[in-house]
């Protein structure tokens, strides 16, 4: 019933900047947190950054001081400001919903985008 989806990647210059969106659509009354994992060729998924519904913050030490997570509530949409990109940060990215409450009762548990590719070379 709900679909996350993901905008914004690309290919990029080290040092270069990116911004992700991922926009929620359905029958939704509200989200709890949201997270960006990002996964790099060969490598496993990862939590990059995390959101609370009150703007609380949290992100993986390889990210923090470049990257910045943020999100509009009205339009169940959370973004990822990327900064300072390195090639190391050559991955599917993905945006994630542990918990949406779609009715009174009823929710909707760990929901995925399809993922973004992003690049960084030169």
């Amino acid at each position: 019933q709900v679909q996350l989806v993901e905008s914004g990647g690309g290919l990029v210059q080290p040092g270069g900047a990116l911004r992700l969106s991922c926009a929620a659509s359905g029958n939704i009354f509200s989200i709890d947190a949201m997270n960006w994992y990002r996964q790099p060729p060969g490598k496993q998924r990862e939590l990059v950054a995390t959101i609370t519904s009150g703007g609380s913050t949290n992100y993986a030490d390889s990210v923090k001081g470049r990257f910045t997570i943020s999100r509009d509530n009205a339009k169940n949409t959370v973004y990822l400001q990327m900064n300072s990109l390195k090639p190391e940060d050559t991955a599917v990215y993905y945006c994630n919903a542990p918990l949406i409450r779609i009715g009174m009762w009823s929710y909707e548990y760990d929901s995925w985008g399809q993922g973004t590719q992003v690049t960084v070379s030169s």
